[in-house]
């Protein structure tokens, strides 16, 4: 019973700080620079309240517990793997904004995790299968190995851009910087919970308690970063040692067509009028003063 009251008590706190750090959000004008991170925490403030509503009516009407349970269960998995995705697709745009000064660097990074993301879907998809399955059974081990999946993606690709903050002018003030920090526990919370819903573990748990109080602390993150000032980003000085640099320069190069060169067989109508007059009176010059050649 009080593991059911303290859980209660986070949840309406989750609420409270989802609700907060998407006001903050909007009335900082930053809902569309972070488009996915808002999407997110509107799914989840959306998702919380419906499911405090079906769950305080089962509480007071146990007959309705047929009724309103299926549309708990799929409410909660479907906002589960809106979340997952949501995630990623938030994570994708910090790395952008992080990025943003290297566009070699951050068009190559972009590829590289749109492939793991489209493979690592597969790869879900894949395990979520097994013989003898149900639908709701399906659903479940599906949207829980996707939550893995998101968060062992987000995990990587915020370790790079964690190490990224310093050397592309950003400090650890930038909103760039508190976002990263909040997905990071987020992610890797849902790293645990996923695994330890797809057990078949009691709802109230020491775990989901942890995995409530670090929600919480994640909202409260984002409500900070985004309502205190933004220092701005300083110039950015590489070193032409500087491996960031380098990895640019390659990356630019990728996909750009080769150069092509004329060795022989060139006949004289490709060439302009102009052209065709300068050849001309250079060879005259050359054949007049042949000191010069």
């Amino acid at each position: 019973m009080k593991s059911q009251l303290v859980i209660d008590m986070i949840s309406l706190g989750e609420c409270l700080a989802c609700a907060l750090a998407l006001l903050v959000l909007l009335l900082r004008n930053q809902f569309r620079s972070y488009l996915s991170l808002s999407l997110f925490l509107t799914t989840r403030l959306v998702s919380d309240l419906v499911m405090a509503a079906i769950m305080m009516r089962l509480q007071t009407d146990h007959a309705a517990y047929k009724t309103f349970y299926p549309v708990y269960f799929y409410v909660y998995w479907i906002s589960y793997a809106l979340e997952a995705v949501l995630l990623l697709m938030a994570v994708h745009g910090i790395y952008r904004l992080a990025m943003a000064p290297l566009q070699g660097l951050q068009r190559l990074g972009m590829l590289v995790f749109r492939w793991a993301a489209a493979v690592s879907l597969a790869v879900t998809l894949g395990l979520a299968f097994g013989p003898h399955i149900t639908a709701s059974r399906f659903i479940v081990r599906f949207v829980a190995q996707l939550q893995q999946t998101s968060s062992i993606l987000t995990l990587c690709l915020l370790l790079f851009v964690c190490f990224a903050i310093r050397p592309m002018g950003l400090s650890y003030r930038s909103r760039i910087f508190g976002a990263s920090l909040g997905l990071g526990m987020l992610a890797t919370t849902n790293l645990v919970v996923s695994a330890w819903i797809a057990s078949g573990r009691q709802l109230y748990s020491v775990v989901n308690i942890g995995n409530g109080i670090a929600i919480c602390a994640a909202f409260c993150v984002w409500g900070v970063y985004f309502a205190i000032p933004e220092p701005k980003r300083r110039m950015i000085i590489l070193p032409t040692t500087s491996p960031f640099l380098r990895w640019n320069q390659i990356s630019q190069a990728l996909g750009d067509e080769p150069g092509y060169v004329a060795i022989a067989g060139v006949p004289p109508e490709m060439f302009a009028d102009a052209e065709i007059e300068v050849m001309k009176r250079a060879s005259r010059k050359m054949v007049e003063y042949p000191e010069m050649a």
